[in-house]
């Protein structure tokens, strides 16, 4: 039986779907998968089974193995190699006078490349950095400038829900957010107020958009029954369960 697995990625933050026709796999099961960086370690989070690949996902994209003790090992050891690069890279940047940031270290489990997030305003000739990167650490280099938004994904933190953030926990792919979806929800428009970590506008501003939008929504300050508004509604509890579907984007 062929599953469609979703395994998320230790060091991308995301979330893939793959196919395994000889593994049985579980949820929580650590496995070794290849992706477009390289050999990857990631944690089973959903488990389905499938008669055929589903429209999108690719049919190349298999997972390689389970994980065994000897890829955990392996897996705590990138992370000491990944304090030293990035600590070498540091000195390089200090040593260089160049204008960028660098946020994070990765590198791929077989060790074979190390890439190297940064941000900058602007262009950043990193030539001679690389060539002194390349000298130390005798592996290929991978300069990978991002945005703010990335920045936040990639570091993670404390949304001013209280919660951790989404883009660091479940959302796959960013939307573009605008004040006029803030406005449709009779939101405050104050920025420090609508704005996330990254400074830009929260990514949670969409969740609520279609209903916002919607020509049968109840008018502000009307009461709103449950059951019309796409909720089922326990009378013994008073607790409030949504029962639409999520996008697949967002699924997990």
């Amino acid at each position: 039986m062929t599953q469609l697995v979703h395994v998320r990625i230790e060091d991308c933050c995301r979330t893939d779907p793959y196919l395994s026709d000889e593994l049985t796999l579980l949820k929580g099961d650590a496995c070794i998968v290849q992706t477009e960086r390289g050999t990857e370690l990631g944690t089973v989070v959903h488990v389905q089974p499938v008669d055929a690949p589903p429209a999108g996902v690719n049919g190349q994209r298999r997972i390689l193995r389970k994980a065994d003790p000897r890829d955990v090992a392996q897996f705590g050891k990138k992370r000491a190699r990944e304090e030293r690069a990035h600590e070498a890279c540091v000195r390089l940047i200090e040593k260089h006078k160049l204008v960028m940031k660098l946020i994070r270290v990765e590198y791929i489990l077989d060790g074979s490349k190390v890439v190297f997030y940064y941000t900058a305003d602007g262009r950043v000739d990193f030539r001679a950095l690389v060539k002194d990167l390349a000298s130390q650490l005798k592996t290929r280099i991978e300069m990978r400038q991002i945005g703010v938004r990335d920045e936040a994904k990639l570091l993670g933190g404390v949304g001013c829900c209280g919660l951790p953030l989404c883009c660091h926990t479940w959302i796959q792919k960013f939307y573009p957010v605008s004040i006029k979806v803030a406005k449709q929800q009779c939101l405050n428009l104050n920025p420090s107020r609508l704005s996330g970590v990254c400074g830009r506008l929260m990514c949670c501003l969409m969740y609520e958009k279609d209903k916002a939008g919607r020509a049968d929504a109840p008018a502000a300050g009307a009461p709103a029954d449950a059951a019309e508004n796409g909720s089922d509604h326990d009378a013994d509890n008073g607790a409030e369960t949504w029962t639409e579907t999520p996008p697949d984007d967002h699924s997990f």
